[in-house]
């Protein structure tokens, strides 16, 4: 057996166990996010996986619902922030994100819900991020070797500075986990993935 059947086999087994051990955690986050604003529990977006195929990958949600037009707003009114986000495609102390929201990002328990994408077969434990489609283009020439492996809800880019980093930095990430990934890279990963959740603080995580 080859790691990738291996690591296919490993994702579904992990992946069934967790969702049954972890319930009640889903349950406590799914009654938080409902009692601390309006909207559905989850958020779904599509996104770029494998070999360029487009699927609904699940979060918790962190936003408020109008978190479009919010976000319309302060980059019409701040261009420092609108470079920020051509960058980073994120925005330190977002003004979208609820109380709740924040917490969950700050830990990651925001991407449990992608537990169910491992089942599925649309992500790995390890691997790039899932992209959306406006993001190719940042990859270049590239995307076809960083996408030829499936995306993974943590990665190198996670465990190296997450959004501390920048957008050039994280496609060089991808583009390395795709061309070398093999079983002790994967554990190495997946080890500095509970360093990062347990100690987030200057991780880059927000």
């Amino acid at each position: 057996m080859n790691y990738k059947t291996l690591k296919r086999f490993l994702d579904f087994l992990f992946s069934f166990l967790l969702i049954i051990f972890l319930s009640p955690l889903f349950l406590i986050i799914g009654i938080l996010i409902k009692t601390s604003s309006k909207g559905s529990i989850f958020y779904t977006q599509k996104r770029i996986g494998k070999n360029n195929n487009t699927f609904s990958c699940y979060k918790f949600r962190t936003m408020f619902p109008q978190s479009k037009y919010i976000l319309k707003n302060i980059l019409i009114k701040n261009p420092e922030l609108k470079n920020e986000f051509a960058e980073k495609r994120k925005i330190f102390n977002d003004p979208r994100i609820t109380k709740i929201g924040r917490f969950l990002r700050f830990s990651s328990l925001d991407e449990l819900p992608q537990i169910f994408n491992v089942l599925k077969g649309d992500m790995s434990f390890i691997g790039p991020r899932p992209i959306v489609k406006s993001e190719i283009r940042k990859y270049g020439n590239y995307f076809d070797i960083a996408f030829s492996v499936r995306p993974g809800i943590s990665g190198l880019w996670q465990v190296s500075g997450r959004n501390n980093l920048t957008y050039k930095r994280r496609v060089e990430l991808d583009i390395f986990y795709s061309e070398n990934f093999n079983f002790f890279l994967d554990i190495k990963i997946f080890i500095k993935t509970f360093i990062v959740i347990l100690f987030p603080y200057g991780k880059g995580a927000y």
